[in-house]
């Protein structure tokens, strides 16, 4: 419906000029020297208020760092918005963020992170969730023109495209990155036509204009909502500021600042308004705001700086897990690692109707290894989805999808292939809980390891990066009944969690497992081995080593303890350094290479809190410091630490 009543005009007069005048506050608190930084979006106001104006209360938004009018034409609480803004006692962050890195589920806001274009996967996300539960919801994500070269611009407009989904992508083409001019950066005049090659509809729309803007988003919005997919809307306009204060603008023709000055947008919606909104009400409107907001911002700078405690800190990281549910016993079937996978997947997919999995390949294939095979039959398309390659891409949408209630599975093909979406991971998953408070039930299950003769490509052991990465679990079974009940807990957890599943191990090794859906804790370590000479701790592939040496000394008259820690973060300390207190020895052996790998954290906790203990210096054991060879006469024989093991232990047995 077209703006034309009075009622209609006062309204998107109001909600430009409210954070025009807000800018205009800070702006000079800054050349007071009261405010540090600023991410001005002043004369693009059009824009955010226009989207905003233009959706549904129900919609979700993914704004940017300059879109100021999302929030404030959203009606978000102007004091707590201020203290955010302001660095305060009261913001939305608890300081733990800046500006607009943060979301308002109670808005249906989701707000930024620093990496750009991050956010477009996660509308995904949140469109396909809605799109699934038959919701006349759709999302709306913003990027600046510059980081339409990411990839994460590319692969959700593939994913989009494919899935229909009702997401639209909106580029704010400001002319400028932080200093290069988008000509530079971009070697087409207009980014819509990226639309074409994924098959979407696209459009070019004048962004300083609020009418066209509004009727371009309205149009784009009815269109998903009935099912047409996505919209690439490209909004014309210019940035009048520095990318912050700090910056200027003297690498600005001088010539362009003057053109785009006139293309003012509340200038123009001012000139629509004639003879309909008169100029003493414009006056009135604007008086009203500016005492309002400089009575608000002074109040905000006088309210007391952030303040914690360390407990406090380290209890936000993560979302309080559920306590396991007893479920009686049903008995216990022998199974192959592979096959334990499949059936805590399964049980997990059958308890909760909003547990889906996402990943290449996953579907009619069943997945390279065949762990989902015929979940497509039985789960139907919707709850089991084929993706393109698209790591980070359908990480981010299942970011999206866990913000809507659901529990996504991602299946990355080999945990190699994780680097793709490292970022979605590290600075998007893992940090959203402790810096705005929402938990993330995104379970992402990766095939790691070597031994199989798989190349540099196929067989890493990289789970120490993740390990250094709060907010995020990291889950490796050793066991098939391990590997079913931690992956079913993993499924349970609030927070995001990493499964590793060896490959060497998937069919070459059977147990026991417990046919009823029985849940084993996050962050408990199993004593696999009794003994009292050494305390061998380890996990994954690792725990088969050991058990192996352990039973080689044990013909010797040497008890080797083998602890599997099962998981590394949270890692159970208690377990090991009772351990530790009884042998007097220990000995950490990771397959993973021993320079920055997870065994050298175990070796210094010891060292640091069971120092009195020890009878010998602790010792980390892991691959050489080279990538995993093709060769597997080199992997087996000079790269793995399974070929040094027992001379270590000859070592450590003879201090």
């Amino acid at each position: 419906m077209p703006v034309k009543s009075k009622k209609d005009i006062e309204a998107v007069y109001r909600a430009l000029l409210l954070p025009r005048v807000i800018e205009e506050k800070k702006l000079r608190l800054i050349r007071q020297g009261r405010l540090a930084k600023w991410f001005s979006g002043f004369g693009q106001e059009a824009i955010s208020v226009g989207v905003t104006f233009a959706l549904q209360e129900q919609d979700y938004i993914l704004p940017m760092h300059r879109n100021l009018g999302v929030w404030t034409t959203r009606g978000v609480n102007l004091e707590r918005l201020f203290c955010q803004l302001m660095g305060k006692e009261g913001g939305y962050t608890k300081g733990r963020d800046r500006t607009f890195h943060f979301g308002l589920p109670e808005k249906n806001i989701v707000g930024m992170i620093s990496q750009l274009a991050a956010m477009l996967p996660v509308a995904n996300g949140l469109g396909l969730a809605a799109q699934m539960d038959g919701e006349n919801r759709i999302a709306a994500a913003f990027v600046g023109e510059g980081a339409t070269r990411e990839g994460d611009f590319h692969e959700a407009l593939s994913l989009a495209s494919v899935w229909k989904l009702p997401v639209l992508f909106i580029v704010e083409n400001n002319g400028y990155g932080l200093s290069t001019p988008t000509s530079d950066a971009v070697p087409v005049e207009n980014i819509a036509d990226a639309g074409a090659g994924y098959g979407m509809a696209s459009v070019v729309v004048d962004g300083n204009n609020v009418l066209a803007v509004i009727e371009a988003v309205r149009n784009a919005r009815d269109r998903a909502a009935k099912g047409g997919g996505p919209t690439l809307l490209e909004m014309k306009t210019f940035r009048m500021r520095g990318h912050e204060e700090a910056s200027g603008t003297k690498y600005v023709p001088k010539e362009l600042m003057e053109r785009w000055s006139t293309q003012d947008p509340i200038e123009r919606f001012e000139a629509f308004a004639k003879g309909k909104l008169s100029q003493k009400k414009q006056k009135e409107i604007r008086e009203d705001f500016v005492g309002q907001i400089d009575k608000l911002a002074e109040w905000a700078l006088l309210q007391p700086e952030v303040t914690s405690v360390v407990e406090q800190e380290r209890s936000d990281v993560f979302e309080t897990s559920p306590l396991p549910v007893s479920i009686e016993s049903e008995g216990v079937s022998e199974r192959r690692f592979i096959d334990a996978i499949t059936d805590g997947l399964r049980a997990g997919m059958r308890e909760n109707e909003k547990t889906i999995i996402m990943g290449q390949d996953i579907a009619e294939y069943g997945g390279v290894f065949k762990v989902t095979q015929d979940f497509l039959e039985r789960f139907g398309r919707d709850r089991v989805r084929n993706t393109p390659i698209i790591e980070s891409g359908v990480i981010g949408a299942a970011m999206g999808l866990a913000l809507s209630g659901y529990r996504p599975v991602v299946e990355i093909q080999y945990f190699d292939f994780i680097t793709c979406g490292f970022n979605q991971i590290v600075n998007n998953l893992a940090t959203t809980r402790y810096r705005w408070g929402s938990p993330l039930n995104v379970t992402i299950r990766a095939p790691f390891g070597g031994g199989i003769g798989a190349g540099p490509f196929h067989s890493q052991s990289m789970e120490a990066w993740f390990c250094h990465t709060p907010g995020l679990k990291v889950v490796v079974p050793s066991s098939p009944a391990d590997a079913k009940g931690l992956l079913l807990s993993s499924l349970d957890e609030p927070n995001p969690v990493l499964f590793l599943e060896h490959k060497k191990l998937y069919r070459s090794i059977k147990g026991d497992v417990p046919v009823a859906a029985e849940r084993i804790p996050l962050g408990q370590a199993s004593v696999v081995r009794e003994g009292e000479a050494l305390s061998l701790v380890t996990y994954g592939v690792g725990v088969h080593w050991a058990m192996e040496e352990a039973t080689f000394w044990a013909s010797k008259g040497v008890e080797i303890e083998v602890i599997d820690l099962r998981t590394l973060i949270p890692w159970d300390r208690e377990t090991v350094l009772k351990s530790v207190a009884k042998t007097n020895r220990v000995m950490v052996v990771h397959e993973a290479p021993r320079t920055g790998g997870f065994g050298g954290e175990i070796a210094a906790e010891i060292t640091e809190s069971a120092f009195e203990y020890l009878d010998a210096p602790p010792i980390r054991l892991g691959a050489e410091d080279f990538p995993v060879p093709f060769s597997k006469s080199i992997e087996d024989n000079i790269y793995s630490a399974q070929s040094r093991i027992r001379v270590a232990i000859e070592k450590i047995m003879a201090f």
